[in-house]
């Protein structure tokens, strides 16, 4: 490695590769036709859901991303980006369970999770579980139900479990919370408090499509519809459950050199020290990082991760673990842009 007081021009990412992996970390590396097979789903996946939503790669890329990590997403656009559909067909290509909640301003903990009620021909109590029982739960406009509600997600996104009346149910994996929000309505919302922010590993932000893609998204929808139905019926179921958990144990087992992880604890540093942000990303930020740039290597069919993985996805891990300082709230600046200037100043690991 060169010594970074005499080097004199910075390398490209993409020059951090196998090659520069010390012994430690090649000895770890996945076996090399489970890598192919968890590659090659990760594709018939990404294929499927493509098929019905169109003019988003971003947004196919970013939620395979987090079905790979085995984490949870929160999707945030304006009406009609198609943040609903995307959900239901990436639930129907990989043939698990699925429930979907409307959060609404009256909806209750005990509508998400369940709860126990009393069956007068047995004479005992019985549980009656709620949709949150599931493989991936779509929590549609989170943010139109009150903290407490939005709270009853909180232990079954974290720990894989929900307690009900004192006794813990286990949740049979995988388990996906994507939650979508509308960001331009305000009236009747509850902004959903840092503590949950934190749980979703990515915060995908949905724009309009280019014009092109608006046209075929216009001809795809009504070509011979006449309503506004879904196509994800057409898609076929290409993996399951047991599928799922084996890519993310192959994902897991990708290599991630000491430098690499050490390029995204600076990134996630960095934002603590930022003048523009009021509250930078915690410890779980970077844990968050490591593991979304494994999905990305591993859909790219690499078995070790590199800084450009980690750089391609800092925003979407990282926007929501921030806050921006009250002056540049006021001004209107986006999160997005003082991250991008403050990825800029953090130099990547040198080959």
């Amino acid at each position: 490695m060169s010594d970074p007081e005499h080097s004199e021009a910075l390398p490209t990412f993409d020059s951090v590769t196998a090659e520069t992996l010390t012994e430690a970390d090649a000895h770890e590396r996945p076996d090399p036709d489970e890598l192919a097979r968890a590659s090659e789903l990760a594709d018939a996946i990404r294929a499927q859901v493509s098929r019905v939503v169109l003019g988003q790669t971003a947004l196919v890329d970013q939620l395979l991303w987090t079905l790979v990590a085995g984490g949870h997403a929160l999707l945030e656009g304006v009406p009609g980006l198609g943040k609903t559909l995307a959900v239901l067909a990436l639930a129907r290509t990989f043939g698990g369970k699925f429930a979907r909640v409307q959060f609404t301003p009256d909806l209750m903990p005990s509508d998400v999770t369940g709860h126990v009620v009393f069956d007068r021909e047995s004479g005992a109590f019985r549980l009656r579980r709620g949709p949150a029982f599931t493989n991936l739960l779509l929590a549609d406009e989170i943010n139109r139900s009150p903290a407490k509600t939005q709270a009853a997600l909180l232990e079954v996104m974290q720990e894989g479990q929900i307690t009900i009346e004192g006794e813990t149910h286990r949740l049979e994996p995988p388990f996906f919370a994507l939650a979508t929000q509308n960001p331009i309505e305000l009236e009747g919302t509850y902004p959903l408090p840092e503590a949950q922010l934190d749980r979703f590993l990515m915060k995908i932000e949905i724009g309009y499509p280019a014009a092109d893609d608006e046209t075929r998204i216009v001809e795809f929808a009504t070509r011979g519809r006449a309503g506004e139905g879904l196509a994800v019926g057409e898609l076929e179921v290409v993996a399951t459950p047991e599928d799922v958990l084996a890519m993310q144990r192959v994902a897991g087992s990708l290599v991630v050199s000491r430098r690499v992880a050490d390029y995204a604890v600076r990134l996630v540093r960095a934002t603590r020290d930022h003048a523009g942000l009021a509250f930078g990303a915690g410890p779980r930020g970077a844990i968050a990082l490591v593991r979304v740039a494994r999905a990305v290597a591993l859909t790219d069919g690499r078995d070790f991760v590199t800084p450009d993985d980690v750089r391609e996805i800092a925003a979407p891990v990282l926007r929501h673990r921030v806050t921006l300082a009250p002056e540049l709230e006021l001004e209107g600046m986006r999160t997005d842009a003082i991250l991008e200037g403050l990825f800029q100043a953090v130099e990547p690991p040198r080959a």
